[in-house]
């Protein structure tokens, strides 16, 4: 008989009644990738090897590429980068050149995390990253912090917003993980015993 309940416990999906499961959402579509000063990519052309190369945007938001000369790359994203040095070839260089950029390491963007956590300080922001993964690079919390107590504060438009984020619900699936952008600051409390 006990065999046939835990039978029918597994077929069922019998577990903890407390257990609570929460949807993750999606990283926000609308993530800034945009290039600043001294973010770095890498340029393929096809075809082209001495074309190809690491690039790194200089302090007027330019790069020097070889045989058309100085290229406006800040503020845009890898197809738009991708874009400009093709037009630029095909100007009497290249018949139909095919460019592609991968994006390296965008040190123009960072985010800030204080308090109770390994290695507070600056860091560079990566599309898509998320609190959890903050907290991970910064060292995790340390034994003092009050994790459910994080909080990040946003500056958009002007207006500064504070938000409270349980990161240890976050991490047993009890609550959602929020997605950061360039900018923000993570501040973790030390907890009160």
């Amino acid at each position: 008989m006990k065999s046939w309940l835990l039978l029918a416990c597994v077929l069922v999906g019998c577990g903890p009644a407390n257990r609570t499961v929460v949807e993750q959402p999606q990283p926000p579509l609308n993530v800034d990738t945009s290039l600043g000063v001294g973010d770095s990519f890498e340029v393929r052309v096809f075809g082209e090897s001495d074309l190809s190369g690491a690039y790194r945007v200089g302090p007027e938001g330019n790069i020097n590429f070889p045989l058309v000369g100085v290229i406006r790359v800040e503020g845009l994203d890898a197809q738009g980068v991708a874009k400009a040095i093709a037009d630029k070839l095909r100007d009497g260089m290249l018949r139909d050149p095919q460019v592609t950029v991968l994006i390296k390491e965008q040190t123009s963007k960072k985010i800030y995390i204080l308090g109770q956590v390994g290695k507070p300080g600056t860091f560079n922001y990566t599309p898509a990253m998320s609190v959890v993964e903050a907290i991970t690079v910064a060292g995790g919390f340390t034994p003092l912090a009050a994790k459910n107590d994080t909080t990040v504060t946003r500056t958009e438009e002007g207006k500064k917003t504070v938000v409270r984020v349980p990161v240890a619900d976050i991490g047993e699936g009890k609550a959602p993980n929020l997605y950061l952008r360039p900018g923000d600051i993570i501040s973790v409390p030390e907890r009160i015993f």
